[in-house]
């Protein structure tokens, strides 16, 4: 790794885990985050959540798992030209989504709704209770036992109320106060993943069509400047050059506006990241061509009929799910109905939130459908 700038989350300087280890060997603390996320039962339960179209729907499709390898990569790349940690950013995007229910925001806005009286579900607080306390593979801990570092990068936002029952890690909420670069450049490297292919995978579904991007300004650049380069070239390639120079004009971007944000601010430490506004951004005109293309894609992809379908589908089975295991917690698996004891709708939503797409429609079809009369699973 190149000589990290006087600024970047440094692992000699890391406030740490909550329950103090020995050094890792041969491997940095971040590292070793980053291993304990990818062998987690939940990094491994992406695969077969959906990002905008069911896991049953199509192989190439793009899953939780397979965006979030993809925003690791970005976000990688942006560290390593900012001179940041790369390792701290990496380990972040990979834990980023691992709270996420199954179906995508339908799944979470179902799943928020259900949990209203309850204190409400935000997949980023999720992530952090999977990474915290849900998984169980260590025999001195629970949860991961990740860094302060890694923990507050999962945490995007925050409610006021939330923040104040998370003692250290909701602080910079109540104080607004910043995470480090390292976070910020997730988050960014996050929203260039999902825009740029969820273009690729609405293309892919025949639910959008080129004819209908070259609309889109940021889209239509980089489709006139492919076909005048490259005449004849058949459309899927077409297609995947699009979206690749599209990628690399983002991250191209957002490198050149962060590091003049930066050297604005003259950053000495950490610190004063901490006390400065956000400085990993795109540029105005950025902003506003990425605005266009979400504007799109809310419009063209997301509210299609076929998407709305599914999406109706998959508040039902969520809302089905989350009223008979509240109405009978002895319906749950044995772990969760130790946990409905202490909070039964916080059990619920985690049970529910740790499904697959394709357990869930199971689980669905066990409890209502009336054909299923045979016991065992």
């Amino acid at each position: 790794m190149a000589e990290l700038a006087s600024y970047a989350v440094n692992e000699s300087s890391s406030r740490g885990r909550k329950i103090a280890e020995a050094a890792p060997h041969g491997r940095s603390e971040f590292q070793r985050d980053r291993d304990r996320i990818i062998h987690s039962n939940a990094f491994r339960r992406l695969e077969y959540k959906t990002q905008v179209f069911v896991n049953h729907e199509g192989d190439l499709f793009r899953t939780r798992l397979t965006h979030s390898i993809e925003v690791a990569q970005i976000a990688r790349s942006i560290a390593r030209s900012l001179h940041l940690n790369e390792d701290l950013a990496e380990a972040i995007s990979l834990a980023h989504d691992l709270g996420h229910t199954p179906f995508g925001h339908a799944g979470q806005d179902a799943l928020n709704a259900c949990m209203k009286a309850y204190g409400g579900f935000e997949h980023n607080l999720q992530s952090l209770r999977v990474v915290d306390m849900l998984e169980e593979r260590y025999a001195t801990f629970d949860g991961l036992n990740l860094c302060f570092e890694t923990r507050e990068g999962i945490l995007k936002h925050c409610s006021a109320e939330n923040a104040a029952q998370l003692g250290e890690l909701g602080e910079r909420f109540q104080n607004n106060r910043r995470p480090s670069l390292e976070a910020q450049i997730t988050n960014l490297a996050d929203e260039i993943a999902y825009n740029n292919h969820d273009v690729d995978d609405g293309l892919r579904s025949g639910l959008l069509t080129l004819e209908q991007l070259a609309s889109v300004p940021l889209v239509a650049k980089h489709l006139e400047e492919v076909r005048h380069a490259y005449p004849g070239l058949a459309e899927r390639r077409v297609v995947h050059e699009t979206v690749r120079c599209m990628i690399g004009t983002l991250v191209t971007d957002l490198i050149q506006q962060s590091e003049h944000n930066i050297g604005k601010q003259g950053l000495a430490a950490l610190e004063d990241v901490r006390n400065a506004p956000p400085l990993i951004a795109f540029s105005t005109e950025m902003i506003e061509q990425q605005r266009a293309l979400k504007k799109f894609l809310h419009t063209n992809l997301y509210r299609h009929y076929r998407v709305m379908r599914m999406s109706a589908k998959a508040q039902r089975i969520i809302s089905d799910l989350f009223g008979i295991f509240m109405g009978d917690s002895r319906l749950l698996p044995p772990q969760f109905q130790r946990q409905a004891e202490q909070d039964c709708a916080r059990a619920v939503a985690d049970y529910i939130a740790g499904m697959t797409d394709r357990y869930a429609i199971r689980e669905h079809r066990r409890i209502f459908a009336v054909e299923e009369v045979t016991v065992g699973f």
